[in-house]
């Protein structure tokens, strides 16, 4: 997926926000700043005016003088060391603030995505970009003002000076810095997009990682370990690469500034000889113009370390705003209001649907009506929309063109966080999250009691083998509840359901990755679960919904069948087809 490329000013006009927060400590940061500056500024006067003194007349020059200056320098050094303290404190503090502030929006804009976005970005890149390149947005919020603050301070105020002590020298020297920054911002351009593609790169090593470890089982079925190692190798090398070019303009960038560095000493040192001889300064001023010059130095030779980090961040900023900027497909109208206690009557009115991001068309004026309570079963090919049409009641995704109706009502005029509520979801796939067994039925209904968590896994058949875990429902069931069988697991999302309590059920394939065994005791569980509600299966075993209050047969062209099992049967049309079929593989 093509993602956009921002400008430097733009990545500076959408962080800038952040600081608003936090400008009480940004101004005292800068404050802090500039109070480290001047501290440093002032040692060049001291020492031009100690030499220049005791070149003309070193008797005027007394213990004392040289005692106050002294202890002039001391106190500024204090304030010194006290303001750079607070820099290196509760500047970071700030900074990382920001990108705490910064993962909190990225996260956030991440749960309204809709499957769409999921679908064709790799989550290796999306952990990429909410942990490791924000990592770089601390030190670039707290350095970015700060160090250019210093920067135009040291600037303005050395060339004051020693405009004030000798003009012509002072030019010679600033006619340096204009041609120096003009060939520091083309290499800067360069290692801008270097860092982009290592980024980038990074984020596909990761997904790469993800993807053969959370494989590995597949993996080590198919003894493919030399096939994942060269697969790894190859983003590994590749990332090496970009990272060599990195490097190649680092080099080139600091080479250039030592250049230039030379540059500007050579020019005090034979330009302010020169005017020495002529009479035109004194000794003590070329001693302040060396001591700015290194100063000036130094603090371009900052800037150019800082160069490093600043590219970082903007690279950083960047990949959050193509998260934060990411298109929110599905969202609440204006206007949508709570549904509340929905009876369950569902009809899809002149459905047209095809998936945003390919344009692969699925349904074309489908019509369809469920009563409240009602147990509808849905079958057919593969590839023929049964998933997609019950993933548009729950607005996974938006029709392309009809409408959906709960109970008279266009769906799109609920909120999404009610419509939701209400529906409750059984997948083939069961996902648990890493805790423990409690934890995931609780999800459900978050703050439920233990008495209400323990009475939904008593529905879902499940209290019995949760008892007899080592823990409980404290049992810590793994990452995605590898610890558990698949029977284990359904019943523990179908518990997470009945906990819910909503009015309408989706069941998704729910029993069809199970042995016998299993199914039987999970059937169960679906029958008490699906009793009152509106139910929608979606299932290959037709054993399992032979009580369907009516079966559907739904294919490319549509619902081509309809009636329940024995009328079905009797037709001997499609869904006889698929049933003696079922029967001979018996």
């Amino acid at each position: 997926m093509e993602e956009r490329q921002y400008g430097t000013g733009e990545l500076l006009r959408r962080f800038v926000p952040y600081f608003k927060k936090y400008r009480g400590t940004l101004a005292l940061d800068l404050v802090c700043a500039a109070m480290t500056t001047v501290c440093e500024l002032v040692l060049p006067l001291i020492m031009r005016y100690i030499t220049n003194q005791g070149i003309r007349d070193l008797a005027a020059l007394s213990v004392g003088t040289v005692a106050k200056l002294g202890l002039l320098y001391l106190a500024l050094r204090v304030l010194d060391c006290i303001a750079s303290y607070y820099m290196a404190d509760m500047g970071h503090v700030m900074g990382a603030r920001i990108e705490t502030d910064m993962r909190r929006d990225a996260y956030s804009h991440l749960q309204k995505l809709s499957d769409t976005y999921y679908n064709n970005t790799k989550v290796g890149q999306i952990m990429g970009r909410i942990t490791n390149d924000l990592f770089d947005v601390t030190e670039f919020a707290h350095h970015c003002p700060e160090e250019f603050f210093i920067a135009g301070i040291k600037t303005v105020l050395s060339f004051a000076i020693l405009a004030g002590i000798n003009l012509p020298l002072t030019a010679l020297i600033f006619l340096c810095v204009p041609l120096m920054i003009g060939v520091c911002m083309t290499l800067n351009f360069r290692m801008r997009a270097a860092f982009r593609r290592q980024r980038n790169q990074i984020g596909e090593l990761n997904a790469r990682i993800e993807d053969s470890l959370l494989g590995h089982k597949v993996v080590k079925a198919f003894t493919n370990e030399e096939v994942e190692q060269g697969k790894f190798e190859q983003d590994n090398s590749a990332f090496l690469d970009i990272k060599k070019l990195t490097y190649r303009y680092m080099a080139a960038f600091q080479t250039t500034v030592k250049l230039f560095d030379g540059l500007m000493y050579l020019t005090v040192l034979v330009a302010g000889g020169i005017f020495l001889i002529r009479g035109s300064i004194e000794p003590g001023d070329l001693v302040a113009y060396m001591l700015y010059v290194s100063t000036l130095i130094a603090t371009v030779r900052r800037i150019i370390e800082f160069a490093e980090q600043f590219q970082r961040g903007m690279t950083g900023i960047e990949r959050f705003l193509q998260i934060v900027d990411a298109d929110i497909e599905i969202f609440d109208e204006p206007g949508a209001v709570e549904l509340k206690a929905p009876r369950g009557n569902i009809a899809f009115e002149g459905v047209r649907f095809e998936y945003p991001d390919d344009h692969n068309q699925v349904f074309d004026h489908l019509n369809l009506s469920i009563r409240a309570g009602e147990r509808v079963a849905i079958v057919g090919p593969s590839g023929g929309g049964k998933t997609t049409l019950c993933n548009l009641i729950p607005r996974f995704y938006d029709v392309s063109a009809g409408r959906i109706t709960l109970d008279g009502k266009d769906i799109k005029g609920f909120t999404l966080k009610s419509l939701r509520s209400c529906i409750g979801i059984v997948q083939q796939d069961v996902y648990l999250f890493s805790g423990t067994v409690y934890d995931n039925i609780a999800y459900g209904k978050p703050g439920a009691t233990r008495e209400e968590v323990e009475a939904a896994a008593v529905k879902a058949g499940a209290h019995e083998f949760i008892s007899q875990l080592k823990d409980g429902y404290d049992t810590y069931v793994g990452e995605r509840g590898v610890k558990l069988s698949g029977g284990q697991k359904q019943r523990i999302s179908i518990a997470r359901v009945f906990l819910k309590d909503p009015q309408i059920i989706i069941l998704d394939e729910a029993t069809s990755a199970l042995d016998n065994e299993s199914e039987f005791a999970v059937a169960q569980s679906l029958e008490k679960l699906s009793q009152g509600r509106t139910t929608l299966t979606i299932a290959h075993r037709l054993s399992s919904i032979r009580s369907s209050d009516r079966i559907l047969v739904l294919t490319q062209e549509g619902i081509v069948e309809e009636g329940n099992h024995e009328q079905l049967l009797q037709r001997k049309g499609m869904y006889y087809h698929f049933y003696e079929t079922a029967n001979a593989l018996k």
